[in-house]
């Protein structure tokens, strides 16, 4: 039986927030003739372009990127999705024999490249209306008469949590228990596909003073002016980029609940507490991987 070929490489580049994962790796394509994917949950979003450092105009026309301005502010993205785009993109760009480059550090995403991230169960719109109208003891308690072997590890008091197990088990006619062991079954999306991953790392100190660095640029660019176009646009029917750093803060300002003068100091401690979360998530949900400090990485020995 002849064995199945592999698609190709893809090259994952990752790091912290304002760790240089950008320059780097618009240098690296340009030197191995790629075009990039992006991973950043919020570069989908039209719009969101000071607070989020979007790569210029400037900057995609030098590489092809895919995955950025995609979406309305107001739409919704999820794991699912996403699979399902950066999948089209990397079999394109293989297709057109270029090579293929990951950049970014959503862990969520991120992970997608390495290990399954979600199940097949769709949960049908009846299904979903009838959770969210259920209270939260109630819920809790449907939850548990149709798992008698027990919830797993379920964190019974985050009601997001027990509504989307809930609607899971009812979707699927199984159980938790019978549902993690399925998806315990599935394939990586990219198993048919060699995935080398390498993180960018720079000392704290230095991490730091580019992180206040990028806010003042962020500051004087407009992004209190971005904000207030994107709020006129629906930016708050969206939660995740409505919570997003730099664009929270800026909505607290816009609404008398923080002082203009401590906009920048709060964007830079919620953004070095993201950096905090994100290394966590790098160490213990991505598979072993090279680390290279950022300020010695060069594109020709990047990936090794």
């Amino acid at each position: 039986m002849a064995l199945k070929t592999r698609r190709g490489v893809i090259h994952v580049l990752t790091g912290p927030t304002a760790v240089g994962k950008t320059g780097l790796g618009l240098r690296w394509a340009e030197a191995r003739g790629a075009e990039i994917i992006s991973c950043d949950s919020l570069l989908f979003y039209r719009g969101m372009d000071i607070g989020t450092a979007k790569p210029s105009a400037a900057e995609r026309a030098r590489v092809r990127h895919h995955l950025v301005d995609i979406l309305e502010v107001t739409e919704r993205m999820d794991v699912t999705q996403y699979l399902a785009r950066a999948k089209t993109a990397a079999e394109e760009i293989a297709a057109r024999g270029r090579a293929v480059l990951v950049t970014g550090g959503s862990g969520f995403y991120l992970q997608a490249f390495f290990a399954p991230v979600a199940d097949a169960v769709e949960v049908p719109p009846e299904v979903r209306a009838r959770v969210e109208n259920l209270p939260a003891a109630e819920a809790v308690a449907e939850l548990r008469r149709l798992n008698p072997d027990g919830i797993e590890n379920l964190d019974t008091a985050n009601p997001r949590r027990v509504a989307r197990a809930l609607e899971r088990c009812l979707a699927a006619g199984r159980t938790l228990r019978e549902l993690a062991a399925d998806f315990s079954r599935q394939r990586p999306p990219f198993a048919d596909w060699d995935v080398v991953l390498v993180r960018l790392e720079r000392p704290a100190a230095e991490l730091n003073a580019r992180i206040e660095a990028r806010v003042r640029t962020m500051l004087r660019a407009g992004l209190v002016d971005e904000v207030r176009r994107l709020r006129a646009a629906g930016l708050e029917k969206n939660p995740s980029a409505a919570r997003a750093i730099g664009y929270r803060e800026v909505l607290a300002v816009l609404d008398g609940r923080l002082e203009e003068s401590a906009l920048a100091a709060e964007i830079a401690k919620n953004t070095r507490a993201l950096v905090k979360k994100q290394r966590t998530w790098f160490r213990t949900r991505l598979p072993p991987h090279a680390v290279r400090p950022a300020a010695e990485a060069a594109p020709e020995t990047l990936f090794g």
